[in-house]
């Protein structure tokens, strides 16, 4: 009867350390990314069919990504990512609606404002962005040049996290 029961518990325990190792959900300390080299791990949300993480070569563009994940839906905002981007280790694209996703009937289009070409005046339209944070952003602009992707405003000092998921649905690259 011991022999069963320690047999059981090494079953057991052996078990767990197994599942542990197999379950995606369980963050491990290396990324996917820092393990194979040549790979980057590229996040994509929004109108994507199947948002999420995956592997891409290094040097990847984001057309490639796409059609990993599905594609995009008849919602996405064609002016709100370029399908040229290439992809960098760690970046996470948001793929924003052309359309409001609570309005069923999708008559109207969501009013945007384009990052590369609006001005000070049409970037303090966006929610939490005063005459200070537009002036920001049109300096970025002159300094590093157009936005090539919407995550890119967070290089804006004064535009965290919180403040490009209250405006992403708001600009595109236009």
């Amino acid at each position: 009867m011991f022999k069963v029961i320690l047999g059981v518990l090494f079953f057991t325990i052996i078990s767990l350390v197994m599942f542990v190792n197999l379950d995606p959900n369980i963050s491990q300390s290396l990324s996917a990314s820092s393990l194979v080299s040549g790979y980057a791990s590229i996040t994509l949300t929004g109108e994507v069919i199947k948002p999420g993480t995956y592997l891409m070569d290094e040097n990847t563009p984001l057309s490639s990504a796409l059609g990993f994940a599905g594609g995009t839906t008849m919602n996405a905002d064609e002016l709100a990512y370029s399908s040229t981007l290439i992809l960098q280790p760690g970046m996470a694209i948001y793929i924003a609606p052309k359309y409001d996703p609570s309005d069923v009937c999708q008559k109207e289009p969501i009013a945007k404002i384009g990052l590369n070409s609006a001005t000070s005046q049409e970037l303090t339209q966006l929610s939490n962005v005063g005459q200070s944070l537009a002036e920001a952003i049109l300096q970025y602009r002159q300094q590093e040049g157009s936005f090539t992707y919407l995550e890119e405003i967070m290089n804006v000092s004064g535009i965290g996290n919180a403040t490009f998921v209250r405006i992403r649905n708001y600009i595109t690259l236009m």
